[in-house]
């Protein structure tokens, strides 16, 4: 059985004690709910947002994020890339999101600020237009990855090599030159 949800605003939920049920959440806030270890495959979330919550190790197979913002969450061992890519759409705010793969996905325009990106998966994502604002993407992998217009002008501790993937037009700020030079051992000083 499958539910409707709209306009509901859930807080301190711990989805392994009581299961989130299988359904539709439209323009829902989820607050500081535990998502650790919880399977929310097959539920369609449009217009939701997520604060303080913890997903770590959530298992999301066909899970449906449209236009779904996380704003200062926890996003452990994650793979978004067994999503639904329909209508695929989402922002980050003040998050963590550690061991994360966005393999083949697109998320144009996708918006990043402020978030701990490390060791994050973005081989072959389809980045266009993505903003980077000030996040740290330490031991992150852009490999045949699509950065056109792509804005990565405040972040650092990334290692980007320009002849692996598509970087028309991307931002970048002298700073972080050596992010993109890194395989050619060069000192910018």
């Amino acid at each position: 059985m499958s539910v409707f949800v709209e306009d509901e605003v859930f807080e301190k939920i711990d989805c392994l004690k009581a299961t989130l049920a299988k359904g539709e959440y439209d323009d829902c806030t989820f607050k500081n709910c535990l998502f650790l270890n919880a399977d929310i495959s097959e539920i369609t979330f449009t217009d939701c947002e997520f604060v303080n919550c913890n997903f770590s190790n959530t298992y999301f197979k066909n899970t449906s994020f449209r236009s779904v913002i996380f704003k200062n969450c926890k996003l452990l061992g994650l793979q978004f890339n067994e999503c639904n890519p329909f209508l695929l759409s989402l922002g980050f705010e003040e998050c963590h999101l550690n061991i994360v793969s966005f393999y083949k996905l697109k998320l144009k325009n996708t918006k990043f600020n402020k978030c701990k990106l490390q060791e994050v998966d973005f081989s072959e994502t389809d980045l266009s237009n993505a903003l980077f604002n000030n996040c740290d993407l330490i031991g992150s992998i852009f490999k045949t990855s699509i950065l056109e217009k792509a804005d990565f002008r405040t972040s650092y501790n990334y290692s980007i090599d320009p002849e692996m993937n598509r970087m028309k037009k991307a931002r970048f700020s002298l700073q972080g030159l050596p992010g993109l030079l890194g395989k050619y051992q060069i000192e910018v000083e």
